[in-house]
């Protein structure tokens, strides 16, 4: 049963995209429209024709569902749709959304129009979920008022809003919520290329320079991620800073990331403590993820979600029926033989 005082915005955030948030003292690196916008062409395409298709009828977008790892630009376009569609953005997580008067409260003080924006869309518990539905399809809630005989519903009708879901784990959604959404898009890891306009782009947002070999040694160490690429930038910026006079060139990305501990392709510690670890504990795999997790003290989701899709995508690792295993590429890069992986296991 839900009560009427329990129906209050919380954990959330609304943002009038018109206005500047803070933005002296928190240099915003996102695009706020799609035209600035960086790679992910086919989901850009599709969103531009759907955004003027809608403004021409004067009505809201479809529900809108983005699928992919982590740093990809799930949230940004989230936020450009908000901007190009002139209307402000209701910003929450599944993991906040944590029973049905909470989305409520949200749903009830949207305007005509507004996005809903929610971040792990895949971690909404159940019950909340079942609210959702008949907000979405219909723009209605249902409020239930007294127990047992004494029973009664109230339907609220809200303004029409478009829902923007953002998932690292598609499969996690179940089927009648996946259903709802009109538009459905899976953003893939970013070119060498795009992450070297990215990080020019960014550059000069920062008032950093930096050379045509800078900016290759900074992408190609990006793991395929926007995210990843500026947060790399920000250190190196402070790098050249402090020992080279603030431009970035090839050898200063080299000293500065080998200061974090990032490889050439962009590994860090973790990433190389996991391939360790199936190598030399558990003979190059197969291995299950949650023995993997054990070992390196580290929550199994945090793999699954955070480092797993690089490795896989760059062929260090293989998922199988049976666990991880790592690849002769892993073995190479890591420099470890087959003889040093056998004799680790006897001691």
């Amino acid at each position: 049963m839900i009560n009427e005082e329990s129906i209050k915005p919380s954990q959330t955030e609304k943002i009038d995209i018109n206005q500047d948030q803070d933005e002296p003292l928190n240099i915003n690196l996102r695009p706020r429209l799609l035209f600035e916008y960086v790679g992910q062409k086919k989901a850009v395409e599709t969103l531009k024709i759907a955004i003027e298709a809608a403004l021409k009828r004067k009505e809201p977008l479809e529900h809108i569902l983005f699928n992919g790892p982590p740093g990809l630009g799930k949230t940004t376009l989230a936020h450009i749709i908000a901007n190009e569609m002139g209307t402000k953005i209701i910003t929450s997580s599944g993991p906040a959304l944590e029973k049905g008067g909470d989305l409520m409260g949200l749903l009830t003080h949207m305007e005509r129009g507004d996005v809903f924006f929610i971040d792990e869309i895949h971690r909404i518990p159940k019950v909340v979920e079942e609210f959702l539905y008949p907000a979405m399809e219909d723009f209605a809630v249902d409020f239930i008022f007294d127990k047992g005989v004494h029973a009664r519903t109230h339907r609220y009708r809200l303004e029409q809003f478009t829902l923007i879901g953002a998932t690292t784990r598609a499969g996690l959604l179940s089927s009648p919520l996946r259903e709802r959404f009109g538009i459905t898009r899976d953003l893939d890891f970013y070119t060498e290329k795009e992450l070297i306009h990215i990080v020019k782009r960014s550059a000069s947002i920062l008032n950093t320079t930096i050379d045509e070999e800078g900016a290759y040694e900074t992408a190609k160490r990006s793991r395929g991620t926007p995210r990843t690429a500026n947060r790399l930038l920000k250190r190196i910026r402070d790098y050249a800073q402090v020992r080279a006079k603030g431009h970035i060139t090839r050898e200063v990305v080299l000293e500065a990331m080998k200061l974090e501990g990032v490889d050439d392709y962009g590994l860090g510690e973790t990433d190389r403590k996991f391939l360790k670890t199936i190598i030399l504990n558990y003979k190059g795999g197969p291995v299950g993820i949650e023995a993997i997790a054990a070992t390196l003290q580290l929550e199994s989701d945090v793999l699954i979600e955070v480092v797993e899709p690089f490795l896989l995508k760059m062929g260090f690792i293989i998922r199988t029926s049976q666990g991880r295993k790592t690849s002769a590429k892993a073995y190479q890069h890591l420099n470890i033989s087959v003889k040093e992986k056998t004799e680790s296991m006897l001691f």
